[in-house]
């Protein structure tokens, strides 16, 4: 038998011989690996190809001072999991309690030594199909209308053996040096290889190009010990703190800041760098110039024929010579593997280091090929936290249950809870989900209403950019309008030049909850789900097209959005105006009153009281409502009094109180209006 399934999974084409799986990851890292555990747990049919010896390679390598910039939290005073992973930038999602990261480390800022025993525990202990040692090198399409997507994907390694899918998907990182080529750059060291020994650099002099994390980590290892060091980009600084983007710089690397304002010689500047070249003088000290300056010249005819920029501006900032000069650039997506037919291209402007993808996670070029891990970040570039492991978690998992719905007929997982339970589970998902909570403005949980608003149904971190297709995508009916809940922080908090520390930073009061420049929720109301046109069209600065009612939950210090009259009370009279219902809960002595003086009960009492299934009275619930306000005190009235009936006044009031049923306080009201 099982020779007879190997057999059924081979296939020959052009009388070459391509092992077939349904699914093929390219790539061993924190995605390719989360990818592959949704994809066995849902008993699909999948291999991952690995170029190294070991999953998570580039963290063996990178970063080259060993220490990861991603939180890793051990306490937060909760003991829900689910809550804890918004303090957990590195575990990987599983059901196995041992694979979460603090049990790898203890460090705030952890080693990525620590990195790859878990990656390697991960795909061991979860027992993932992983194939070490195979580099995939050539990447092809095959037309064949009987494939899921029109075509199969063929794969070529290094061995030249072939493999075959239906769905092929592409984990394998940013991994190529981004590289600026300019004359003299020859004698630029990379961070992918210069040293990392501080010693290497003492009483040297330094000229670093780049401004993100790499460079300043670089500069941070050898601080102490160079005579001062130079920093150049074609950007201006971005500190994370101001801008809200885990990418840009963070504090723990940004020692050399101190030093530039302090005035201790240190400094950083602005400039194109293809502009610059390198000119090397006889004592192998390197001269920075300009490009133009070298037209026409022979550049190895010697640094005295050069002209340089001191020679005419005798203050030129990079005057001084340097013993060194690192390029820390970053990295960029490796298209070299893909056929034209494939149509991998990469995107325009700051995100060219990255493949075009749709919202969806699926390339622009072809169907049925999905990007993802960080090569994916061109979606929430700048935006969120997609391209780093705590936010990719989550929209691979989001992937997988697009990939489930179209190619196996498994809907978006979801729940259907009576409306009454509305306010209550966008408080707790507000309030625990870590999905939304790391994946701001880009994942959403989306309520879908039943018709009449008698139930909803919940789903979880849902892509917004493709909410025009929920319906397809999902599986789901949005006939009776939904809502929208994501996370956000304040149109004008977040920048490379805001200020973040101003005094009257933060927001306190419900009534200026839109104002809340913090990460807060945000509930779009919209009453039909909107159109293809309307997503694509919506106004750059809004995470979404513009809704029928919106509702900003204000900020909290605590992010514990609970508060009874600040975060729930405004929350609930939102909904009740989109659905024109009461969503209170009601005790079953009110519920008989409203029997009695309305004709439609609200859904409390038509779920609870009408079914007998209401709260039954005690008389310590009796005082505790009557102490609230929510139910007249009447446990003292005088039932002693043996009159007949007909001796009443014959008010529907009088008669309430005599017989010890609460009176609604706007029955008077009511009386009056029938008189």
């Amino acid at each position: 038998l099982g020779l007879t399934l190997y057999a059924g999974s081979l296939c020959v084409v052009s009388g070459a011989t391509f092992l077939y799986h349904d699914y093929c990851v390219i790539g061993a890292g924190p995605a390719g690996l989360q990818a592959a555990y949704f994809l066995q747990q849902a008993g699909r049919d999948y291999l991952v190809f690995e170029r190294s010896h070991a999953p998570g390679s580039f963290f063996a390598l990178y970063p080259r001072h060993r220490k990861l910039i991603s939180i890793n939290k051990q306490y937060t005073g909760k003991s829900n999991s689910e809550f804890n992973l918004r303090h957990d930038w590195n575990s990987l999602l599983s059901h196995d309690r041992r694979l979460l990261f603090r049990r790898y480390s203890r460090d705030f800022f952890p080693s990525a030594d620590a990195m790859v025993r878990y990656l390697e525990d991960f795909a061991s202990l979860l027992k993932l199909q992983v194939q070490y040692n195979t580099a995939i090198i050539h990447v092809t399409l095959e037309k064949n209308e009987q494939a899921w997507n029109g075509h199969y994907f063929l794969l070529t390694d290094q061995d030249r053996k072939n493999y075959k899918c239906s769905s092929l998907l592409v984990a394998a990182g940013t991994w190529v040096p981004n590289v600026v080529n300019f004359p003299g750059s020859e004698y630029v060291e990379g961070y992918e290889t210069v040293s990392v020994n501080p010693e290497d650099f003492t009483g040297q002099t330094v000229l670093i190009l780049g401004r993100g994390n790499s460079a300043f980590e670089t500069a941070e290892n050898i601080l102490g010990v160079t005579n001062f060091i130079h920093m150049v980009s074609r950007s201006r600084v971005r500190l994370s703190w101001a801008t809200h983007y885990v990418g840009d710089l963070r504090a723990i690397n940004n020692g050399l800041l101190d030093t530039y304002q302090l005035k201790s010689l240190d400094g950083l500047l602005e400039g194109n760098l293809e502009d610059l070249a390198i000119v090397k003088d006889k004592k192998g000290k390197l001269h920075i110039t300009l490009r133009f300056y070298l037209e026409n010249r022979n550049i190895s005819a010697g640094i005295d024929s050069i002209t340089l920029p001191q020679d005419e501006l005798d203050n030129f900032a990079t005057r001084a010579p340097y013993d060194r000069v690192i390029r820390c650039l970053g990295w960029k997506f490796d298209f070299s593997i893909y056929n034209r037919s494939l149509r991998m291209m990469p995107g325009k402007g700051n995100i060219k280091k990255y493949p075009q993808i749709k919202p969806s996670y699926e390339s622009r070029g072809t169907q049925g090929l999905f990007v993802l891990g960080t090569a994916s970040h061109s979606v929430d570039f700048r935006k969120s936290a997609g391209g780093f492991i705590h936010g990719f978690r989550y929209t691979i998992r989001a992937v997988h249950h697009l990939l489930e719905n179209r190619h196996h007929g498994v809907p978006w997982p979801s729940t259907v809870y009576p409306i009454t339970q509305l306010t209550n589970s966008i408080i707790k998902r507000v309030n625990e989900a870590s999905g939304l909570y790391q994946m701001f403005s880009v994942l959403a949980d989306i309520i879908l209403l039943r018709e009449n608003a008698t139930a909803f149904e919940y789903l979880e971190e849902y892509p917004i950019g493709v909410l025009a297709e929920l319906e397809l995508q999902t599986g789901r009916k949005a006939r009776n309008g939904l809502f929208v809940i994501i996370m956000e922080y304040g149109r004008n908090f977040s920048g490379a030049d805001k200020d973040v520390f101003y005094y009257n930073r933060a927001v306190g009061e419900a009534q200026h909850a839109w104002q809340s420049n913090f990460l807060h929720p945000v509930i779009y109301y919209y009453k039909h789900l909107p159109t293809e046109h309307e997503v694509r069209l919506h106004h750059p600065d809004w995470p979404l097209p513009r809704p029928d009612a919106i509702h900003h939950i204000v900020e909290d210090f605590l992010t514990e959005w609970t508060a009874p009259n600040a975060h729930i009370l405004p929350l609930r009279r939102f909904l009740e105006n989109c659905l024109s219902t009461d969503l209170r809960n009601f005790f079953a002595e009110s519920c008989f009153l409203f029997a009695f003086i309305h004709q439609k009960l609200p859904p409390s009492c038509q779920l609870g009281y009408v079914k007998m299934q209401g709260l039954v009275g005690s008389q310590e619930l009796r005082h505790h409502a009557a102490q609230a306000g929510l139910l007249q005190d009447y446990t003292h009235t005088d039932f002693s009094d043996d009159r007949p009936l007909d001796s009443h006044d014959g008010s529907q009031e009088q008669l309430m109180r005599d017989h010890g049923i609460p009176v609604h306080p706007l029955q008077h009201l009511i009386n009056a209006k029938d008189e």
